[in-house]
C-alpha cells in the first residue's frame, strides 16, 4: 500500500467498524427503540386523544379559591369515592394532587393502578373517575414500569434503562453521522489524490 492510499484505507476500515457497531446496537436494542418510539408518539398525542389516553379535565362551578372546600375534605371525598366506586382493597396513598384553579377542579391521582378522581373544588362533587392510561404509557416509556412491578424504591430500573437507551441513541447518532459523512470524505480524499 502506498503512502497516498493509507488515508482512505484507514477511513474505509473505520467505516466498516462503525457500520458493524451501528448494526449491532440497532439489532440488540431494536425492541426497546420500538417501544420508546410508539410510547413517545402516544405521549405526544395524549392531550389530543379525545380522552382515550389522558382523561379530559372537567370544569367546576367556581374558579374562586375562596369558595373551595379545604383540601383535606376533598381528599376524604376522593378516598371514599376510590373505595366505594372502584375497590375497597386499593391503597388510599395519593401520588399527587393536581389543583386546577382555572378549571375549578382538583385531580387526585392514586398510587395503585393509576386511578384518577376529579372533584369540583367548591362542591366536592365527583366529576370523573378514570384510569390514567397516559401514566401507564409514560412508565413504559421511561422504564419506571419495572420499578413499579418489582417495587424498587430508588428508580434503579428507570435509571439503568434511560442511561443505556440514551447512550445507545447517542452512539447510533454518532455512527450514523459518520456512515453518512465517511464516504463523502473518502471520495474527497481520492479526488485530492488524483489532482
Amino acid at each position: 500500500m502506498t503512502k497516498k492510499e493509507q488515508p482512505y484505507y484507514k477511513s474505509a476500515n473505520l467505516l466498516r467498524i462503525l457500520r458493524k457497531l451501528h448494526r449491532q446496537i440497532a439489532i440488540f436494542l431494536f425492541a426497546f427503540f420500538l417501544i420508546i418510539s410508539i410510547t413517545g408518539l402516544l405521549l405526544g398525542w395524549k392531550k389530543n386523544s379525545f380522552g382515550i389516553i389522558l382523561p379530559p379535565t372537567s370544569k367546576g362551578v367556581s374558579t374562586d379559591l375562596k369558595t373551595w372546600l379545604p383540601l383535606d375534605s376533598l381528599q376524604t371525598i376522593a378516598v371514599t369515592t376510590l373505595h366505594d366506586s372502584i375497590s375497597k382493597t386499593l391503597s388510599s396513598d395519593i401520588e399527587r394532587i393536581d389543583a386546577r384553579p382555572s378549571k375549578g377542579i382538583v385531580k387526585f391521582v392514586f398510587n395503585d393502578d393509576y386511578w384518577e378522581i376529579q372533584l369540583d373544588g367548591t362542591t366536592g362533587n365527583v366529576l370523573q373517575i378514570n384510569r390514567r392510561k397516559s401514566d401507564i404509557i409514560e412508565n413504559i416509556h421511561d422504564g419506571t414500569i419495572l420499578d413499579v412491578l418489582f417495587n424498587t424504591k430508588n428508580d434503579q430500573f428507570k435509571l439503568s434503562y434511560t442511561t443505556i437507551m440514551g447512550l445507545a441513541l447517542l452512539a447510533l447518532t454518532g455512527t450514523g453521522f459518520w456512515l453518512w459523512y465517511g464516504p463523502k470524505r473518502i471520495r474527497q480524499q481520492k479526488q485530492n489524490r488524483n489532482n
